[in-house]
C-alpha cells in the first residue's frame, strides 16, 4: 500500500482505502471562466507595450524636437525610481524589473507638451506610482490607469503647463528648467479648433500622419494604429476595446455634427484629433483596469467613446479621453459582474 493510504476498517470488515490530504497545485486550482491562458510573463508583455509605443514616440520627438526625449527619460527614470523607493520603504519585493513602470513612464511622457517645464513629468511620476499605484498594492491592484490619472491631475493643478502647444515643426531642443515665452510657438492644436466651433486648417493626411500640434505622443494616429496592430498580432490587446471605442466616437460624430458641418469631414477631425487613438489602443486596454470578458470589452469602449463625445460637446475641455476612460475604470467591476458568463455544474447556491 502507497505511503499516502491509510486502511480504514468500516463495520462490514470491508477494507477501504483514503488518501491523505495533500495541498492541491495552483495552476490545478479550478476557477469560473473567463480563463485567461498565457505562455507570457509580466515582463515580456510590458516590453511588447513599449515596442509598441516607439513608433508614436519617435515621431514626437522627430516633430517636437530633443526636448521630447528629455521630458521621456525624467518620466520613466521618475517612475522606476519611485516604485524601487516605495516598495523598498514598505519592504515589499522590488519589481521594477518587469517594466510596467517603465511603460507608465512613458505612457505619461507622451501625454505631455514638450512645452512643459521639467520637473513636472517628475512630480506626475510620484503620482501615478506613489499615490495611484502603490499604496492601493501595487501592480494590479489599482483601479485606475495610473498615467491617466497623473495627466488629469498634472492638467488641473498645472493647466496653464498642460495646455500650451508648440505648433507642429516648432522643435524644441533646450533642456532648460523653465522655457522662456520667446522660445514657445504656440500652436491651436485641431481639437481647439473643433471646440470652437471650425474644422481644423489642416489636411486630413497630415493629421493622420502627425504634422499637428499636440502632446508628444497623441499627434500621430498613423503610428499608434501601427502599434496597436503589433500588440494584436502579440496577442497582447485584444480587439474589442479600439474598435468599440474609436467606432462608437466616429458613429456619433457622424450622426450629430456639430454647427451644421459636413458630416463625414467632422467625423474624421474628431477621431484623428487628440488622445482618442493613444488612449482607445494603448491605455483603455490596461488588463487591470479594463473588463475581462470580451462583452465586457465591448460595453467598456462604446461608454468610453460616449463619454468621450459627450465631454468634447457639452464640457470645458476640448479633450475628453483621459475623463472618459478613467470614469469607465471605476465602473469596470460592475461591468465584469454583468458579463460573467453563465456558470454550469454545481448548486444552485454556489456551494
Amino acid at each position: 500500500m502507497d505511503k499516502n493510504e491509510k486502511t480504514i476498517l468500516t463495520t462490514d470488515n470491508d477494507v477501504q482505502t483514503e488518501e491523505k490530504k495533500v495541498p492541491i497545485p495552483v495552476f490545478l486550482t479550478v476557477s469560473p471562466s473567463p480563463h485567461i491562458r498565457s505562455h507570457e510573463n509580466i515582463s515580456s508583455i510590458m516590453l511588447d507595450v513599449l515596442i509598441a509605443l516607439m513608433p508614436a514616440f519617435l515621431w514626437g520627438v522627430y516633430v517636437f524636437g530633443w526636448r521630447a526625449l528629455m521630458i521621456a527619460v525624467l518620466s520613466v527614470a521618475s517612475c522606476v525610481g519611485f516604485e524601487a523607493l516605495t516598495e523598498k520603504i514598505l519592504k515589499c519585493p522590488i519589481t521594477v524589473s518587469d517594466l510596467s513602470a517603465a511603460v507608465t513612464g512613458l505612457l505619461l511622457a507622451m501625454n505631455m507638451p514638450v512645452s512643459v517645464p521639467l520637473w513636472l513629468p517628475v512630480v506626475g511620476g510620484f503620482f501615478a506610482i506613489v499615490v495611484v499605484k502603490q499604496l492601493f498594492g501595487g501592480i494590479g491592484k489599482n483601479f485606475v490607469n495610473p498615467a491617466l490619472a497623473a495627466r488629469v491631475f498634472l492638467f488641473t493643478a498645472w493647466a496653464g503647463f498642460m495646455s500650451r502647444f508648440p505648433a507642429a515643426g516648432a522643435k524644441i531642443n533646450s533642456v532648460a528648467i523653465e522655457l522662456a515665452e520667446g522660445d514657445i510657438i504656440a500652436g491651436a492644436t485641431p481639437l481647439a479648433s473643433l471646440k470652437e466651433g471650425t474644422l481644423p486648417d489642416i489636411h486630413l493626411l497630415d493629421n493622420i500622419i502627425g504634422n499637428v500640434g499636440g502632446c508628444i505622443g497623441e499627434v500621430s494616429a498613423f503610428m499608434l494604429a501601427a502599434g496597436g496592430i503589433y500588440m494584436l498580432v502579440r496577442r497582447v490587446i485584444t480587439w474589442h476595446i479600439p474598435v468599440a471605442y474609436i467606432g462608437t466616437v466616429a458613429l456619433l460624430t457622424y450622426l450629430f455634427p456639430q454647427h451644421g458641418g459636413v458630416a463625414a469631414d467632422f467625423m474624421l477631425a474628431e477621431i484623428f484629433s487628440g488622445g482618442l487613438f493613444l488612449g482607445a489602443i494603448f491605455m483603455a486596454t490596461d488588463y487591470t483596469t479594463s473588463p475581462v470578458t470580451s462583452k465586457g470589452r465591448l460595453i467598456f469602449g462604446i461608454g468610453c467613446g460616449c463619454l468621450t463625445v459627450l465631454i468634447r460637446y457639452f464640457g470645458s475641455y476640448p479633450e475628453g479621453v483621459s475623463f472618459a476612460i478613467l470614469i469607465m475604470n471605476v465602473l469596470v467591476g460592475y461591468i465584469d459582474k454583468l458579463t460573467i458568463p453563465r456558470r454550469f455544474g454545481g448548486n444552485p447556491d454556489g456551494k
